[in-house]
This record gives structure tokens, C-alpha cells and sequence, in this order.
């Protein structure tokens, strides 16, 4: 996979607007005699060494406890002075030494702030999945760099962004953070936005280490899966993630896995991340998930985060008499410290201390930076008839539904982003936490009633289907906005839109055969009327300029070239568990969660089964025609890439995103065929552009646990050229295209690296 080079307009938008923080600091300052770890010509790893040399006890205790960055009612506790308001965390620094606190702001798609008066308002980008949507390293960059921008802009150098948990479970409630089901998409997308971020001098976050993939029940059930299924799988993701993003820190995940608590697990935190693939960062609890100290601290946790949500201050007082006492070696306490340091001073947070500057912060073009991503990966799922784009030149237009004369729906919990104006329709249940529910002000009515200034534009709310089919029998066209709200902390009952909602779209599309359906959900949702309907669109929660960016869409000024980066299921009896775990959650419950499928993930497991979803993964289609062809490859000392040419066969310009996949015709996979390489192109009327993409060999081999090595099995495998994962399962069709090449017996270290001495 290569990274794009070119920089666009609007990328070089991001790097003016994004970087104003850091270009009007002065440059380190000399370091003193007495304090040489501040010299920034020697190495991360060496001043983090000196600078634990030089602290006390206490002074290293202060930098492994976190606190909440908000006051705690319910716990009656406030925040410390120095944190900044209705913030995710705060740890005191050692300022005797020029080592700045740790201000910590969630997360993955803007500036969050906790509830309460004092909310700062920040740009917010389209969820995680839009972004994973677009299949495009640079968009998931620019983001990333945009609202590091703002954290920095806000004085906070901590950004608990990262997320890439696998959608294991499409009814997770926490999926829109994330970045799908793949492990290569997702963890090459989510390591594009932590590169992003921490281009700003800010540390971001990976997480949430691991298997953390539903909501019910998170921190009481206990994941079985064995090593190699989750190195192959989840695993992967993350480890993908890491090595392109270079994140300062991880945070260890809340559930158990095979018994042991993800933030005591010496096999995750220490065997798999820090030996196996060489993190030198920190590791951080998530809120609530420390349940121990020793235990803990010895298995390779760093830092307690975000007290008083746990019990105990496991890392506080009784940490000190662990050390002291030698529960808890005083070396490794200096490497819980040293490994805080280490990422500090790699990425730039003692050299470039943060100052709040909200004032610098430009709104107008963070905002752009937003509506390109939602742009980029909303997904085209159904067009006939030719519905979209919208013809300009229509007369009555009803849109129907989806609070769309107000604003844009956001996801909920510790991400959600508060908007400027505030918002946009008020007094939705819940409330308080994960609530309250968020609509961004950014209305799609208004945004459509702009474009036709001259058509009559009305808006029907969608309560009473009866009445909304009458506004849509008096009109020409009909766009129909549908919701599903989701969010932290809870799971959705099954996959089928809330609130009667699919009753309101067959009635609608009773009355009006030009019905188009915008969708505005925290992943896939089934969808019984979609035979009744020429045109869907996949809107995700499309972040603070939601609006205008579907408008843009369905008039095509924009057009669509997001790709799912998860399979929609035709109904929950095709999941690998049809009936969610813990579901309904009972409080303190513990329990199992079997993931029998081990690495068939997503598309895999439906490969695997036979099965047909309503919508393949990589499905996505766009407002003119593309050919993939001329599929070539070829293994060079071990390494096999593949070319091919896209062209644009339409009449308007566009973007396809040219998917490589791979089957073994002797080996046996956990499935049929991988995701190998994807490149998204952008192409004009009758041009061709040539592609080449190069595969990891991971994600040619299988992991083998006893010798902790990747094994690429001799034999012949077929590499398919396609545009979603069902027509690479047909290999066949205009579309799609394969070749064989023949790979030798291979071995590779953890990290896909070549073993010297080994057979290539």
C-alpha cells in the first residue's frame, strides 16, 4: 500500500490552517548543564532516561495517576485546578524539571467535551466509519491534523482518539468511532488519522486495547479466542495502526480476555505490544478499567487513568507501598515513567509546550476539512432509474423526516463533540450520559431549499407515516432522512432503523415511486423496503457541515465515492452470534463471548458461509461508470504487488476505489479470501489512470503461535481485481478481474519481517 504523496488543494488548506500553533513558536530553548535530557539533539529514548534519573518517588508516582479532567457529582470530587473544564483527563507533570502536565481531551472525530456549562465548541468530523469509508489515507490524515489542530489550539497535548476496534458485532454501539471490519482498511485508516493528530505535537491515543468490540456488558464478559485467530484478526488491526501511526500511547480496553482483565494482561500489554512489536510508548487504562495494583503494574499497565472512575486509586497511595514494599519492582515502576517520557519527548510535548489560543482557531476551514470527509465517504448503496443526482430543474420536492430541517445526527458518549450554536434540537431522550443526543446545525432542508430557490421545498417531520405519504404524492421527488442514534456504553437491540421508521419509508415509498433515502446511522441497518425504493444513500453521521455535504451529494456537485467498510447484513441470523451476548446488559453480570469465527471477520465469515448480505463490504457505487483491467502481478524477492488500470467509462468526473484481493487455490485460509491492497483514484471522462499496490506478506500467510512467526504456505493463489468483496467472490463479470502467481514457502518475524536464512 503506498501512501499518496501529492498534496491537494485543500490538504495544503489543512497544513496553513492546522499548523498556525506551531509556526508561531520559538524553537526550544538550549538546554542547561543541570538538566541535559532537554537538550533536543539527543534521542527520545536517552532523555526519558536521564530525566527519570533526576526524579523522586513521589514525582514519578504523580506521572502514573490520572485524573478526571471534569468534577464527578455523583462521586463528589472535582477536578484539579490545573485541568482544563469539563476535560477527559489531567496528570501532573514535574515542573522542576521542565516536564509539562498531561492535558487529555477525547477523541476520535473532534475536541470532546464532558457535560456541563463550560462545553467547547469544536469542529466535529463525520464518524469514524465515514472516514474508514472514504478508503483514503489522506482524507484520514487531514482530519487527524485538523482536529489536532484544535486539541493543541484548546491547550490539550493528549488526544484519546485511535480507535479500531473490528466490527465484529454490527449492533455495537460504539462502531461509528471506528474503522470497520478489515484489518488492513481499518488499520491503515485509523493509522493515518493518529499520524495526522500528533503531526500538531500532541500525543494521540491507540485503542482500545483489545477485543473490546460490544458494549454490553464491556467490563464484566470475557472474549475466548486463541492467539492466533486475534493476531490475525483484531490484533492485526491494531498492529497495523501502530506502525503506521507511531501512536504515544495505547489504552487497554475494559473487558477480559480469555479471563484476564485487558489492563492487567501481561500478555497483551507486555508479550504482544511492548516485546512483540517493540512499543516504546505508554500504556493507559481506559476510565473505570483498572481493577488492581500489582497485578496491573506488573503486567505491564503505566498509567491509571481518569479517577475516581475506578474503585480504587489502585495507582495512588497503594501503588507507593507496592513499590516500597517490592510488590511492585522500583524498576519497573521507572519504566512505567521512562515509557510516559519516551512518547513525551518523541513527539514533541516537552519541546512544544501547549498554550490555549482558541482565538487561532479557523472554524472556516477546520469546517471544510469536515464536509470533504463526509463528502469522500458517504456511500452511493442503490441508484436506478437514473433518481440521482437530483434534477435542478424539478418543481415540488417533500423531505421527509430525520429532524432534517433542523440538523445532522452525531454519535454519542465520551466522543461526542459540542458544536457552536449549540444544539440543534434540544430535549431528546437521553439526556445526560452517553445522551445528550446531538444534532449538529447544519440542516439538509435548508441546504436543499438553497439549491432550488425557485421549486417548492416542503418538509413533512415523518410522525404520521399517513401524512407524509400525502406530501409525497404531491411531489415530484422525495428524499426521506432516516436515523439511528447509537453510541457508548450500549449495544442496539438488532439492526433494524428505530422508531417505526422503515413502516414511514414503505409508506412513502407507497405514494412516490421517486424516493430517495438518506441514511444517517452508526453502521449497518437492515432495510425491508429497499426493493419499493430507486436510491439510497449511506450518510453515516456526517459531522458539523453534514448538511450541506449531503446536499452537495444528492445534486452531485460532489460525487459519491465511499466504499463500505463493513458488510450490511440482510438480517442478524447471518451473524456468527444472531442473538447479542448479555443483551439486555444486567448489571455485574460476567459472562462469556465466544468468537468461534477467530479471524473470519465480517465479509470473511459471510465468504466462509456462503452467505449474501444486503450489501457486500467494498460496495459502493458512483454517478458514472469505471473498467478495472489490465490486472498484472508479479513476486519479486518475496514481495508481490499488483498493477492495474481504472478508467472512467461515464461522463462525469469521479472516484473508484480499486480493491486487490487474494485466495489460496491449495493453502487454507480462515476464509475463502483476503483484502490485499486498495488504492482510491481519481479519474476524468475517458481516462485511465494505472495503479500498483504492494501486499503485506501478513496478509498472505498465516500466524503461527508457537514459533511466533507469519508462514506463507508454496502454492499457487489467485489475485482478484474488484470493486467489493462479492464480485471478488465471483472473480468474475466486467468488473472484476484475477490472475495467478505462484509464491514460494515463507517465513516472517511478528511483524512481517523477513526471518535472515529463511526461504523466500
Amino acid at each position: 500500500m503506498r501512501f499518496k504523496k501529492q498534496i491537494s488543494v485543500l490538504s495544503a488548506a489543512v497544513a496553513i490552517c492546522c499548523g498556525s500553533a506551531l509556526a508561531t513558536e520559538a524553537s526550544a530553548p538550549a538546554a542547561p548543564a543541570s538538566q541535559p535530557w532537554m537538550n533536543a539533539q539527543l534521542g527520545a529514548a536517552e532523555r526519558a532516561g536521564l530525566a527519570v534519573g533526576a526524579m523522586t518517588l513521589d514525582e514519578k508516582l504523580k506521572l502514573v495517576y490520572g485524573y478526571l479532567g471534569a468534577d464527578m457529582d455523583a462521586k463528589k470530587t472535582k477536578r484539579p485546578a490545573e485541568a482544563h473544564k469539563q476535560s477527559a483527563g489531567f496528570i501532573y507533570g514535574v515542573p522542576r524539571l521542565g516536564i509539562p502536565h498531561l492535558w487529555e481531551t477525547d477523541a476520535g472525530v473532534g475536541v470532546a467535551s464532558q457535560a456541563g456549562p463550560d462545553a467547547r465548541p469544536g469542529t466535529a468530523l463525520p464518524s469514524g466509519l465515514n472516514t474508514a469509508a472514504t478508503w483514503d489515507l489522506q482524507t484520514a490524515y487531514d482530519g487527524g491534523a485538523m482536529i489536532g489542530a484544535e486539541a493543541r489550539a484548546y491547550g490539550f497535548n493528549v488526544m484519546l482518539a485511535g480507535g479500531v476496534n473490528l466490527m465484529r458485532e454490527p449492533r455495537n454501539g460504539r462502531n461509528f468511532e471506528y474503522g470497520g471490519e478489515d484489518p488492513l482498511l481499518a488499520g491503515k485508516m485509523v493509522g493515518a488519522q493518529i499520524k495526522g493528530i500528533q503531526s500538531n505535537r500532541i500525543v494521540s491515543t491507540l485503542k482500545h486495547f483489545a477485543l473490546n468490540d460490544q458494549e454490553s456488558g464491556r467490563t464484566t464478559l470475557n472474549v475466548k479466542i486463541d492467539d492466533r485467530s486475534a493476531r490475525m484478526s483484531d490484533l492485526l488491526a491494531l498492529q497495523i495502526a501502530n506502525e503506521d501511526g507511531n501512536p504515544g500511547s495505547v489504552m487497554c480496553s475494559y473487558n477480559r480476555v480469555n479471563g484476564v482483565y485487558g489492563c492487567e494482561s501481561s500478555y497483551l500489554l507486555t508479550e504482544v505490544l511492548k516485546q512483540d512489536w517493540g512499543f516504546k510508548g505508554w500504556v493507559m487504562s481506559d476510565w473505570g478499567a483498572v481493577h488492581s495494583t500489582a497485578p496491573a503494574a506488573n503486567a505491564g499497565l503505566d498509567q491509571q487513568s481518569g479517577m475516581p472512575f475506578d474503585l480504587s486509586d489502585y495507582f495512588g497511595p497503594p501503588l507507593k507501598e507496592a513499590v516500597l514494599n517490592g510488590w511492585v519492582p522500583q524498576a519497573r515502576l521507572d519504566d512505567m515513567a521512562r515509557r510516559i517520557l519516551h512518547a513525551m519527548f518523541e513527539h514533541g510535548v516537552v519541546d512544544h509546550p501547549v498554550a490555549p489560543a482558541a482565538h487561532t482557531i479557523d472554524f472556516k476551514a477546520h469546517a471544510a476539512v469536515s464536509k470533504k470527509d463526509a463528502q469522500e465517504g458517504m456511500v452511493l448503496l442503490k441508484n436506478s432509474a437514473g433518481v440521482l443526482p437530483l434534477n435542478k430543474a424539478v418543481k415540488r420536492v417533500a423531505v421527509i423526516g430525520g429532524y432534517a430541517d433542523k440538523g445532522v445526527l452525531a454519535g454519542g458518549g465520551s466522543s461526542l463533540v459540542y458544536p457552536a450554536g449549540g444544539n440543534a434540537v434540544p430535549g431528546l431522550l437521553p439526556k445526560t450520559w452517553p445522551g445528550p443526543v446531538m444534532y449538529y446545525p447544519s440542516s439538509p432542508l435548508k441546504a436543499i431549499q438553497q439549491r432550488l430557490p425557485k421549486a417548492m421545498v416542503a418538509y413533512n417531520d415523518g410522525s404520521d407515516p399517513a401524512a407524509a405519504a400525502r406530501l409525497a404524492r404531491e411531489s415530484d421527488v422525495v428524499v426521506v432522512f432516516a436515523t439511528q442514534w447509537t453510541g457508548e456504553g450500549f449495544d442496539m437491540p438488532n439492526l433494524a432503523l428505530p422508531d417505526k421508521q422503515d413502516v414511514l419509508i414503505a409508506a412513502v415509498a407507497a405514494a412516490n415511486a421517486k424516493t430517495v433515502v438518506v441514511l444517517e446511522t452508526g453502521g449497518p441497518v437492515t432495510m425491508p423496503w429497499l426493493a419499493k425504493v430507486p436510491a439510497v444513500l449511506e450518510a453515516w453521521y456526517p459531522g458539523s457541515e453534514g448538511g450541506e455535504a449531503i446536499a452537495g451529494v444528492l445534486f452531485g456537485e460532489v460525487n459519491p465515492s465511499g466504499h463500505l467498510p463493513a458488510t450490511f447484513p440482510a438480517s442478524e441470523a447471518q451473524l456468527p452470534r444472531p442473538a447479542l451476548d448479555g443483551f439486555p446488559e444486567v448489571a455485574d453480570r460476567r459472562f462469556d463471548v465466544d468468537y468461534h469465527e477467530g479471524a473470519a471477520v465480517g465479509y470473511k465469515w459471510f465468504d466462509l458461509k456462503g452467505l449474501t448480505p444486503l450489501f457486500p463490504f467494498g460496495h459502493g457505487l458512483s454517478y458514472t461508470e469505471f473498467s478495472l483491467s489490465g490486472l498484472s502481478a508479479a513476486v519479486k524477492d518475496g514481495v508481490l504487488q499488483a498493477s492495474f488500470t481504472v478508467k472512467n467509462v461515464g461522463k462525469v468526473a469521479g472516484k473508484e476505489v480499486a480493491q486487490v484481493y487474494v485466495a489460496p487455490l491449495g493453502a487454507r485460509w480462515e476464509a475463502p479470501r483476503r483484502l490485499a491492497g486498495f488504492q482510491k483514484v481519481d479519474v476524468k471522462p475517458g481516462a485511465a489512470v494505472k495503479a500498483t499496490v504492494t501486499v503485506d506478506p501478513r496478509l498472505l500467510a498465516d500466524y503461527d503461535s508457537a514459533s511466533k512467526t507469519w508462514k506463507v504456505a508454496k502454492g499457487d493463489y489467485k489475485v482478484i481485481l474488484a470493486a467489493d468483496a462479492a464480485q471478488a467472490a465471483e472473480a468474475a463479470g466486467s468488473k472484476a478481474a484475477s490472475t495467478v502467481v505462484h509464491l514460494e514457502a515463507a517465513s516472517y518475524d511478528v511483524n512481517g519481517k523477513p526471518l535472515r536464512g529463511a526461504g523466500r
